[in-house]
């Protein structure tokens, strides 16, 4: 355990910004999921609505530096990609 008031410090914001990242991540896969269990039912409407919500949500991750920003690219092509097969 930290003892120096500044190290107290870093281990306060680092619980904070985990517990904040690990929110992120988990809606982000949840919101994936909800992409690939509507392409896999075969549903385009709802595969392409969950789509429009888990594509901005992704970009947020990056953009807050909770994934690479190529992880985030990576896997909004792989989402498009699933979606366009019902096509």
């Amino acid at each position: 355990m930290a003892n120096h008031k500044s190290a107290l410090k870093r281990n306060r914001q680092a619980a904070v910004r985990n517990a904040r990242n690990t929110h992120i991540r988990s809606t982000m896969r949840t919101l994936v999921k909800q992409v690939r269990s509507a392409v896999s039912a075969g549903n385009r409407e709802e595969a392409q609505t969950a789509m429009d919500r888990a594509i901005p949500f992704i970009d947020k991750a990056a953009t807050k530096g909770v994934i690479h920003k190529a992880t985030a690219s990576r896997k909004i092509s792989r989402l498009a990609k699933l979606v366009n097969t019902l096509g």
